[in-house]
């Protein structure tokens, strides 16, 4: 039973892990990448329909995105979209591909992103406390009804603990190569 709380704590860590990550694929570092447009979505036929789902993206250069619409009637929605989303970003259509094109991040810009990025990796670290308290709860709820001993209950606490310390060092490793990609010129 203490290695099932043990074996779910450590899943719901990676999930944490994971959703990190992809909230920092999603940061404009200056280098054009598709995961850029994950969070845009466009009004389809008044469905909100994510722009990856409507269109195949490419990254030719490294500063910049191609959308090509499979349905050309799209490209003003698509178009409105990027530029209502938080990107920064001015398409250009020529009717049946938009053009994206990355500009160089200015210094100012940089120092932004590397708090927002330092704000979501805290809040993955805190993610991961957290099912390290879940996990603690369980296990002391299950020496209170006799389940586990003290030893055993103590054991199960010292493996949630490494489990915490070895995916908040992931967490810590992700943000300083993200924080190093934002940062080169």
């Amino acid at each position: 039973m203490a290695k099932e709380i043990i074996a779910e704590a450590e899943a719901s860590m990676k999930k944490t892990v994971e959703v990190v990550k992809k909230e920092y694929a999603s940061l404009r570092a200056g280098r054009a990448t598709p995961a850029l447009l994950d969070k845009v979505m466009v009004n389809y036929y008044g469905t909100p329909t994510p722009v990856t789902q409507m269109a195949n993206i490419s990254a030719p250069e490294a500063r910049l995105l191609v959308i090509q619409p499979w349905d050309k009637s799209t490209i003003p929605e698509i178009e409105r979209a990027i530029m209502k989303s938080d990107l920064g970003i001015n398409p250009a259509s020529d009717g049946t591909v938009i053009r994206l094109a990355i500009p160089q991040l200015t210094q100012e810009r940089r120092q932004e992103l590397v708090k927002v990025i330092k704000k979501k990796a805290e809040d993955g670290r805190v993610a991961v406390r957290n099912v390290r308290r879940d996990a603690n709860e369980a296990l002391k709820a299950m020496e209170k009804k006799g389940e586990l001993t003290e030893d055993e209950l103590r054991r199960s606490q010292e493996e949630v603990q490494k489990l915490t310390d070895k995916y908040i060092k992931e967490i810590d490793q992700i943000t300083a190569n993200k924080e190093k990609e934002i940062m080169q010129v």
